[in-house]
C-alpha cells in the first residue's frame, strides 16, 4: 500500500518516468555491492536474526518518510535515500529467506515450496493497491503508512516465535578445514577475497549454472527494462488515473496467486528447466499483448495472463539453483546470482527512464522516423514511447525463453552435472 501510494505521490509531483525509475535504481544499487558480503554473513549468523533486521529497518524507513511527509519536508530525494536503505537490507534478509526454505523442506518440494511463497507476494498486490487507491484520495500517505507500520510489527512478532534451521556447525567446520588445506598459508586479505568471490567462481566452473545464470540474466534484464516503465506508461495513457493503476497491480496479484496456487497443488514440471523457459515465452506473449493495449479492456486480461507464468519461472529458477547448490554453500552462491542479476536490473532501470523520457516519448509524439514506422501501432499520445519500448522488452524475453531450448548445458544441470 506505501509503495502504491508513494507511486502516485511521486508521479503528482514529477510527471517523470524517469523520477520513478530512479526509486527502483536506488534500491537496486546497494544491494549490488551488498551481495558480495551478504552471503558470507548468510552462511556464518543466524538466518532469523538477519529477517527480523530487514523488517526493522525498512519500519524504520517508513517512519522517517512519514514524519518527513507531516512536517512538509519530504521530497523525491528522500525516496531515493530510503530505496537505498531498504535495498541493501532487504537484499540480506531475502538471501536468509531463500537459503532457509531449503532447510525446511526436501528437494522435492522446492518448486512446491517456492510457488507457496510467490502466493505471499502476489496476494498482497490484489487487496493492497484496491485499497490504496481507494484511501489514498481520502486519507493520503498520513493515512496509510501507519498501516504499513504496523504490518511489519506483525512480521517480526511471526518470527519472534517460529524456528528457523540453521546450518550445521560441523558442514562449517568440514568447509573452513577444506579451505585450509587448500590454501596453505594465506593472508588475512586473500581469506576475504577468496570467500567474496567464492560464489562466482563457483558457479563459473560448472557449465549448468553458469548457463542457468547468463539465460536468467538476460531475462532479467529485459523484464526490468520494460517493467521501470509499466507503471508511468499507464499512468501517462489512463490520463493520471489511479484507480486504472491500482485495478491492474489488483489482477495481477489475482493472476499470481492463481498460477502459484495451481504450481503448488500440481507440483510443477517434471523437468524445471523447461518449466522455467516456458513461463519465460509465456511472460513475453502476455506483456507484448499488454503493451499493445490501451485500455482496460486489454490491460487486464494481459495482465493477468502474465503474471500467471511468474510463479512458474521463478519457483522453477529458484528450485534449480537450490538443487544444484549445497545448503553450507548457498548464501554465498546466491549471492553471487543476486549480484549478477541485481547488476543487470539496476542498469536496465537506470536505462529505461532517460529512455522513455528524452528519446522514445519525444519521438513518438513528432514527425520522425519512429513516430512514422510505429504510430499505427501505438499512437502519438502521451506513453506511446514507453509502450513501444515495453512490446520490444516484452519480444525479446519471448525471445529468450523459445533459444533456452537449444541449450544443453540447461538440461545437463538437471541431469546431474553441476
Amino acid at each position: 500500500m506505501s509503495e502504491f501510494a508513494l507511486t502516485l505521490w511521486a508521479w503528482e509531483l514529477t510527471g517523470s518516468a524517469t523520477a520513478l525509475a530512479l526509486v527502483g535504481f536506488f534500491s537496486m544499487l546497494p544491494s549490488i555491492f551488498v551481495s558480495l558480503f551478504a552471503g558470507i554473513l548468510v552462511d556464518r549468523t543466524n538466518r532469523k536474526y538477519l529477517m527480523m533486521l530487514g523488517d526493522a529497518i525498512a519500519a524504520s524507513s517508513t517512519l522517517g518518510i512519514l514524519i518527513l511527509y507531516l512536517t512538509g519536508n519530504l521530497a523525491i530525494w528522500h525516496l531515493y535515500l530510503a530505496a537505498s536503505i531498504n535495498g541493501g537490507f532487504g537484499q540480506i534478509q531475502q538471501l536468509a529467506y531463500s537459503t532457509s526454505i531449503t532447510l525446511l523442506v526436501s528437494p522435492l518440494n522446492y518448486t512446491r515450496a517456492n510457488s507457496m511463497n510467490s502466493v505471499v507476494h502476489y496476494g498482497s498486490n490484489i487487496i493492497a493497491p484496491a485499497i490504496a487507491g481507494v484511501l489514498y484520495p481520502i486519507i493520503g500517505l498520513e493515512g496509510i503508512f501507519p498501516i504499513d507500520l504496523a504490518t511489519f510489527g506483525m512480521a517480526i512478532a511471526t518470527l519472534v516465535w517460529i524456528r528457523i534451521p540453521q546450518v550445521r556447525k560441523a558442514e562449517e567446520a568440514e568447509e573452513a578445514e577444506e579451505a585450509e588445506e587448500a590454501g596453505g598459508e594465506v593472508s588475512k586479505l586473500d581469506v576475504l577475497w577468496g570467500e567474496v568471490t567464492f560464489g562466482i567462481r563457483y558457479i563459473w566452473q560448472r557449465d549448468g549454472l553458469r548457463t542457468l545464470l547468463i539465460v536468467t540474466a538476460l531475462f532479467w534484464f529485459a523484464h526490468d527494462l520494460g517493467g521501470a516503465i509499466d507503471e508511468p506508461m499507464i499512468l501517462a495513457r489512463s490520463n493520471n488515473n489511479a484507480r486504472t493503476l491500482s485495478a491492474i497491480l489488483s489482477i495481477a496479484g489475482i493472476g499470481g496467486v492463481t498460477g502459484a496456487v495451481i504450481l503448488t497443488s500440481w507440483g510443477g514440471m517434471k523437468r524445471r528447466v523447461n518449466g522455467m523457459l516456458l513461463g519465460f515465452m509465456g511472460a513475453g506473449a502476455a506483456k507484448t499483448i499488454f503493451g499493445l493495449g490501451q485500455s482496460l479492456t486489454i490491460w487486464l486480461p494481459a495482465q493477468f495472463f502474465s503474471s500467471l507464468n511468474f510463479p512458474l519461472i521463478e519457483s522453477s529458477e529458484t528450485a534449480l539453483w537450490m538443487e544444484a547448490v549445497p545448503p553450507r554453500l548457498q548464501g554465498r552462491v546466491f549471492a553471487a546470482n543476486s549480484f549478477v542479476l541485481e547488476s543487470v536490473s539496476a542498469i536496465a532501470t537506470l536505462i529505461a527512464g532517460s529512455l522513455s523520457d528524452r528519446i522514445l516519448e519525444p519521438a513518438m509524439q513528432s514527425e520522425t522516423i519512429l513516430s512514422s514506422l510505429f504510430s499505427s501501432i501505438f499512437g502519438r499520445s502521451a506513453g506511446a514511447g514507453m509502450a513501444l519500448l515495453y512490446v520490444s522488452c516484452a519480444i525479446a524475453m519471448l525471445c529468450i525463453g523459445a533459444v533456452g531450448f537449444k541449450l544443453p548445458q540447461l538440461y545437463c544441470l538437471e541431469d546431474g552435472e553441476r
